[in-house]
């Protein structure tokens, strides 16, 4: 199993961003019918962002210290803390695209220059940070999954994951930005 997927990573690593890019691009188009998703009280449906912000917050911690952790050599405490990194992402998405596909985006209500000149640009970055995050990771993680720990020096891994790593940082910290800006300021 581990030597089919070796020498399937990029295909896979193309499929999985494929599939990630195309559900986050179609609940914010609108292409998603509501109907589909079955809507919770709206009580729940408001307290996603808020969620969402701690899981951003925590998904922060978790990548630190994962980044220290295969610094000091621990290895079986980085693959944990990254697993855990990544299943704070999916829970982060599931949610999101949930909140989405029933609500829509949400619009910036603070003045029209913070807007053009804060609230956009911050968000085009996160956005793009975000995009270009995703088939990192997605390649990092494969990467560990088909390779015995003791070769995985010998591939991508230890570059494209500080590539992964510092982009689901600034990623995740620029969300919290933007939710700060959404549902903080104003």
């Amino acid at each position: 199993m581990q030597a089919t997927a070796r020498n399937h990573v990029g295909k896979l690593t193309g499929l999985l961003t494929a599939v990630s890019l195309a559900l986050v691009f179609g609940a914010v188009g609108g292409v998603i019918p509501q109907r589909l998703l079955p809507r919770a009280p709206e009580t729940v449906v408001a307290a996603i962002p808020h969620v969402n912000a701690a899981i951003s917050a925590l998904a922060i911690v978790t990548i630190v210290a994962g980044i220290r952790a295969i610094r000091r050599g621990d290895i079986d405490r980085h693959r944990q803390l990254m697993l855990t990194t990544f299943g704070l992402f999916g829970a982060f998405l599931t949610l999101y695209l949930y909140r989405v596909v029933l609500e829509g985006p949400t619009d910036f209500t603070g003045p029209a220059a913070v807007e053009t000149y804060v609230y956009f640009p911050v968000l085009g970055i996160h956005i793009l940070l975000a995009i270009l995050a995703i088939p990192l990771v997605y390649y990092v993680l494969l990467l560990a999954a088909s390779y015995p720990v003791g070769q995985l020096r010998e591939t991508n891994h230890p570059r494209a994951g500080k590539a992964a790593a510092t982009l689901w940082l600034i990623s995740f910290s620029l969300g919290i930005v933007v939710y700060a800006m959404l549902y903080v300021f104003w």
